[in-house]
């Protein structure tokens, strides 16, 4: 059966990865939002919330590949019409990858103190990031367990679950947010900094109740684990492999975007924390395009269409670049008032409005980078995305990096890198798959 590609289609599956994407940096930025205005010692919890946000993002992003795995294989077995073959392989990959996370909060928490003074943090930074990482990180067996479960929903050409399931994730995180920080007089103390990370851990397991739910009653996949292994799970484990790699090479680069900003002093970190924040924000709504394109491309291979690959490229292209447009032109009409939603500290401002420019004028060049990663990871070329992001962090990010440090741009720097970083992400991922199916597109 052919694949449909049409814009109404696209957004049917965009609209709801976008929301249910944005979940996601929503729960980092409105415990970076409501932590930067604690009355006390605003500015070191705001510090400490992106430092350790820096580092689970770094360990949910290496092991929550197993949502563009999982999607990629299922998404070619759809366009194949032969899905029962891999019914039970999502459930074998959601024991795998959950097993694999208690072996990481059983490696990280004894050694927390340690893991955060590799990022510059030391006294008071230091300690908040320790009390809030030693309970969030509780939260990360839940939160890869839900992103599996929407890899398989993405697989199954369904994105309004997960959108449904964000949802409710992202607004519990936010009252409890407000009511575990600041407290409620004479019922709930004020926990401050602690109370973010208790508000995020609960919001986790409340969406993996839900997952579970949806799967269980919405699709034939079972989550209960047997043997023998899926036939695919091979191809998955290389799959996890090179995403594995690849995302190590990510984190990198936020590493030493961490690392630096916070070596310059709390307020260029504290700024940088809100200007990555909302840079990943930018990110997870263009990822709803790019979403599309992981689904659709997946499909459109199982099936062979090979024409309406190159199709849908171009569509998406052109809907990522003008969305990444428009949100440049949001945020350069509300440029004062996004700084002030975070902080009222004046050091703080100065240097997040000094770099925030850059941040917006990303977006465009985001948008191209993004929906070629998402249609690499639904065509299952994991390599290319592996050897694409190791070049754009080793011999581009890294290098311009301490170039530009050694001349004292420090912010300045740091988003000028990323900038180019991003450049050398997607321009490569363009010219591969051009090359690649254009020929065959071309003989169909």
């Amino acid at each position: 059966m052919s694949t449909n590609i049409s814009l109404k289609h696209i957004n049917k599956l965009a609209i709801p990865a976008l929301i249910a994407g944005v979940a996601e940096p929503i729960l980092s930025i409105t415990d970076t939002a409501i932590v930067g205005n604690i009355s006390e010692n605003a500015t070191e919890s705001l510090a400490a919330v992106g430092i350790v946000g820096t580092f689970i993002s770094m360990l949910i992003w290496v092991l929550g590949q197993t949502r563009s795995a999982i999607s990629s294989i299922v998404s070619q077995y759809v366009g194949a019409n032969n899905l029962d073959k891999v019914k039970n392989l999502p459930a074998q990959a959601i024991f795998i990858i959950t097993s694999l996370s208690i072996f990481i909060i059983l490696g990280t928490y004894p050694f927390a103190e340690s893991i955060f003074k590799l990022y510059n943090a030391s006294d008071l930074i230091l300690n908040y990031s320790v009390e809030y990482y030693q309970i969030r990180v509780f939260g990360f067996p839940f939160t890869l367990f839900t992103i599996a479960i929407f890899g398989t929903f993405r697989g199954l050409q369904n994105t309004f679950y997960p959108m449904i399931i964000a949802i409710v994730g992202a607004s519990v995180n936010i009252v409890l947010d407000i009511v575990l920080v600041y407290g409620i007089e004479g019922y709930i103390p004020a926990l401050n900094i602690k109370g973010a990370a208790y508000a995020s851990v609960i919001a986790q397991i409340l969406m993996a109740i839900i997952s579970a739910y949806y799967l269980l009653t919405k699709t034939a996949i079972p989550l209960r684990f047997s043997f023998p292994f899926n036939k695919e799970i091979n191809r998955f484990a290389i799959m996890i492999l090179n995403l594995f790699v690849r995302t190590l090479a990510l984190n990198v680069t936020l590493y030493f975007a961490s690392s630096f900003s916070t070596s310059y002093g709390k307020q260029y970190i504290a700024a940088y924390t809100i200007a990555i924040n909302l840079w990943f924000l930018g990110a997870f709504i263009i990822d709803g395009y790019a979403s599309a394109g992981n689904i659709l491309s997946g499909k459109l291979l199982g099936g062979k269409e090979y024409g309406k690959l190159i199709t849908l490229s171009n569509k998406l292209i052109k809907y990522g670049v003008i969305l990444g447009m428009v949100m440049a032109a949001f945020g350069a009409i509300f440029y004062q008032f996004i700084g002030f939603v975070f902080t009222k500290e004046e050091s703080v401002l100065t240097e997040f409005y000094n770099v925030f420019w850059i941040v917006l004028a990303m977006q465009p060049l985001c948008a191209t980078a993004f929906i070629f990663d998402g249609m690499f990871k639904g065509l299952g070329k994991m390599k290319v995305l592996r050897n694409v992001l190791l070049m754009a962090t080793f011999l581009v990010f890294v290098p311009l990096l301490f170039l530009l440090d050694s001349l004292d741009y420090k912010l300045y720097g740091i988003f000028i890198a990323f900038t180019f970083w991003i450049i050398a992400r997607g321009l490569p991922l363009i010219i591969k798959f051009r090359q690649e199916f254009l020929p065959l597109s071309e003989k169909q």
